[in-house]
C-alpha cells in the first residue's frame, strides 16, 4: 500500500470515530492534517464547511496597538515565551500553522506527505517566496533550519527535544541522512524511530524559520519571509513592525496579503490594570491577554471578547536535583507526594483564576488533547500529606515558592502557599518581576510557571518531563517514563495512543513531579472594529490575519 492510500484510509477511518462521536473535531483534524490530508479534504471527510477567515472583510491599511508584554529579539530556537512567538511572526514565519478548530495548515510549506508509520516526512516547500533581502527562498534554507534544531550542543536550544527522532545520540546532531534536499524545494525527513509529533512541532513558537545570516544583537541581518519589517525595539517597552512595501509578500496571492501598515505592541507592566487602563482611554486597540476580574471590566467596556478552551496552564514543581542548605529536598518521592496531596486543585482554580477553566490531574495532558486518559481526581488529604512530610524527616524544611509577579499566576501561586502552610508545612514565598524570573525561569528549587497549549499532550511531556527534556525544570528522570512516551510517540492513532498514556499520566501524578491545578480557558478583548484578532488556543497573534473592518 502506498503512502497516500494507507493516508486516505487512515482519515477515512477517523472521520467515521467523529461521526459516531468517538473523538471531538478538533482531534480528527489535528490528527488527519498532521499526517498530509489537507484542511479542506478534512471538512469534506466529515461533510462540514471549512470556517472562512475573517481577514477577507479587512480593510487595508492603519495601525494596530497591542498591549502586550515586550521580550527580546532571539534566534528562533532559543524562544521560550508566546510572547516572543507573537512579535516575531511578523517577520520570521513557520512552515506549517497550527488553527483552533485543531488542524495542521501550510504556510512557507505548500504540503507534505507522511508514510504509513511516520518515519518519513516529505516536505513541499511553497514557490514563489522571498526573503526580505530579495534571495529565493528554498529547500536548502529549510534544511539549514532543520539541522541548527537537531544541534544538541547549542545551549538553548528547545527545538533539539522536538526533533529527538532525528537526533544521533552519539554525535548529538542530526543523524547522516536524516535531512535530505531532493531537489530546490523539497526536502525529505527521515526519523530514527516512527515519530507523528513533528508536523506538530514544526508549528510551535520556536520552530519559526530565520535567515541563516541572522544574529539576534545585529538587526541589520533580521531578514525574514515575513510581510512586516522590525522597525523600533526596546525590552520592556515597547515594539514596532511595518509593512514591508519593498517586495510583494507571498501571502497576498494566496491569502489576502497583510491589511496593516504598521503594529504597535506596547508593554504595560504586569499590573494588568494598566493595560485596561489604556483600552479605556483608547491609547490600544487590543489585549493580547485579559485575565481574572479584569474580564469583567473590559466587558464593560464593550469591546469583543473571544474565549477558547485550551491546554494552557501553570505548573507548580518541586526541583528534584535542585540542592538547598546542603539537602536536595524533592528527591525524595515522600515530599513530593505531601506537597500535592496537600492541594485542592478545585480551590485553586477558583482563588487563583476565578473558576475560569477545568480542575487538572496533576500530569500536564488535558481534556483537549487528543490523546487525554482521564485519571481519579485529586483529593486532598491534609492528614496523608503530613504523614509523608514526616516520614521524610521534612516538617520543618521551609519551602521557597516563587512565582513571577503577574496576577493569576502571582495569585495561584499565593493560594497554593496558603494550602501548603494551612496543611503546617512551613512555606515562604519569592515574588520576582517578570524579567529576572525568565532568565531562571527553570532553576529554582520550587516555583510556579506558566504552560502554553501544544496539539498533542506528547508534545507537553516531551518537553517537560524526559530525562534530557529541553525544558525539564523539575529534574524528573524515569525509565519507564521514557520508554513509554518513545512508544506513544510512534502511534498515530489517538485512541491507540490513549492506552499508553493512562500509564503515562499515571506515573507523573503518584511520583509527585508537579501541582498542576488546571486548564485555564482564555479569553482576549479588542476593540469592535477589529478583526482577525480572535484568541487563539495558543495565546499566538498573527499580525497577518489582523486589520480593521471595511
Amino acid at each position: 500500500m502506498n503512502t497516500s492510500e494507507a493516508n486516505k484510509m487512515f482519515a477515512s477511518a477517523r472521520a467515521e470515530e467523529y461521526k459516531t462521536k468517538k473523538i471531538s473535531r478538533r482531534e480528527f483534524l489535528a490528527q488527519v492534517t498532521a499526517m498530509g490530508v489537507t484542511a479542506s479534504a478534512a471538512y469534506m471527510l466529515i461533510g462540514e464547511p471549512r470556517p472562512v477567515l475573517a481577514a477577507g472583510h479587512a480593510k487595508q491599511g492603519g495601525t494596530l496597538r497591542i498591549a502586550m508584554p515586550v521580550r527580546d529579539i532571539r534566534e528562533p530556537r532559543m524562544m521560550n515565551s508566546t510572547e516572543m512567538g507573537n512579535l516575531h511572526r511578523g517577520f520570521f514565519e513557520h512552515l506549517v500553522e497550527y488553527q483552533n478548530d485543531g488542524s495542521f495548515v501550510p504556510m512557507l510549506l505548500k504540503s507534505w506527505e507522511v508514510n504509513e508509520d511516520a518515519s518519513q516526512y516529505t516536505l513541499h516547500i511553497r514557490s514563489g517566496v522571498k526573503w526580505s533581502n530579495g534571495e529565493d527562498f528554498t529547500a536548502k534554507h529549510v534544511a539549514h533550519a532543520i539541522e541548527g534544531w537537531c544541534d544538541s550542543s547549542v545551549e538553548g536550544n528547545s527545538m533539539k527535544n522536538r526533533m529527538k527522532s532525528m537526533i544521533d545520540s552519539e554525535t548529538g546532531k542530526a543523524t547522516a541522512g536524516a535531512i535530505s534536499v531532493t531537489d530546490p524545494l523539497t526536502v525529505v525527513l527521515k526519523t530514527n524511530r516512527p515519530d507523528i509529533t513533528i508536523i506538530p512541532a514544526l508549528a510551535d513558537y520556536p520552530a519559526s524559520i530565520a535567515h541563516p545570516n541572522f544574529k539576534p544583537n545585529d538587526l541589520a541581518t533580521l531578514i525574514g519571509t515575513g510581510p512586516y519589517r522590525l522597525v523600533e525595539h526596546e525590552v520592556g517597552v515597547r515594539s514596532v513592525i511595518e509593512r514591508d512595501t519593498s517586495r510583494e509578500w507571498w501571502g497576498s496571492s494566496v491569502m489576502g496579503g497583510a491589511m496593516l501598515d504598521r503594529i504597535e505592541y506596547v508593554d504595560f507592566g504586569s499590573d494588568m490594570i494598566s493595560s485596561v487602563a489604556a483600552a479605556e482611554s483608547g491609547e490600544v486597540d487590543m489585549l493580547s491577554e485579559s485575565t481574572g476580574d479584569f474580564i469583567k471590566l473590559m466587558d464593560d467596556l464593550g469591546w469583543t471578547k473571544s474565549e477558547v478552551t485550551t491546554g494552557q496552564t501553570i505548573v507548580i514543581r518541586p526541583q528534584q536535583k535542585a540542592e538547598v542548605d546542603g539537602k536536595v529536598p524533592y528527591s525524595d518521592k515522600r515530599v513530593r507526594q505531601a506537597l500535592a496531596l496537600a492541594v485542592d486543585n478545585e480551590i485553586i482554580l477558583e482563588l487563583g483564576y476565578s473558576g475560569l477553566g477545568t480542575p487538572a490531574e496533576n500530569h500536564h495532558v488535558a481534556p483537549v488533547h487528543p490523546e487525554y486518559a482521564k485519571l481519579a481526581p485529586i483529593g486532598r488529604n491534609v492528614e496523608k500529606a503530613k504523614r509523608l512530610m514526616e516520614d521524610a524527616g521534612m516538617m520543618d524544611f521551609e519551602h521557597k515558592l516563587t512565582s513571577i509577579d503577574t496576577g493569576w499566576m502571582k495569585d495561584t501561586v499565593d493560594a497554593i502557599a496558603a494550602q501548603l502552610r494551612d496543611a503546617g508545612f512551613k512555606v515562604s514565598r519569592e515574588v520576582v518581576p517578570s524579567a529576572a524570573f525568565w532568565n531562571d525561569w527553570n532553576k529554582f528549587p520550587y516555583s510556579g510557571t506558566n504552560w502554553s497549549h501544544r496539539p498533542l499532550g506528547v508534545q507537553n511531556l516531551n518537553l517537560a518531563y524526559r530525562s534530557e527534556g529541553s525544558w525539564n525544570e523539575s529534574g524528573f528522570a524515569n525509565a519507564e517514563f521514557d520508554t513509554l512516551l518513545d512508544e506513544a510517540m510512534t502511534i498515530a492513532d489517538a485512541d491507540q495512543r490513549r492506552k499508553l498514556m493512562f500509564k503515562i499520566e499515571s506515573i507523573l501524578q503518584e511520583e509527585g513531579v508537579i501541582i498542576q491545578p488546571y486548564w485555564r480557558s482564555l479569553y482576549r478583548h479588542f476593540s469592535p472594529n477589529v478583526i482577525g484578532a480572535e484568541m487563539h488556543v495558543a495565546r499566538e497573534i498573527y499580525p497577518y490575519k489582523l486589520g480593521f473592518a471595511a
